[in-house]
């Protein structure tokens, strides 16, 4: 399993995640201000 870091666009709360997360966040935003996000906010880790 791969891990990532993303980094919210909007509230910049940074977080390591993994795919199954990844693809959540894609899906529903940022678990904690729920910005949209997309590809360009993961670097993996």
């Amino acid at each position: 399993m791969t891990t990532a870091e993303f980094s919210c666009p909007g509230c910049n709360q940074t977080i390591e995640v993994n795919d199954e997360m990844r693809e959540t966040i894609l899906e529903v935003g940022c678990p904690v201000c729920t910005t949209a996000v997309s590809d360009d906010d993961f670097a993996e880790a």
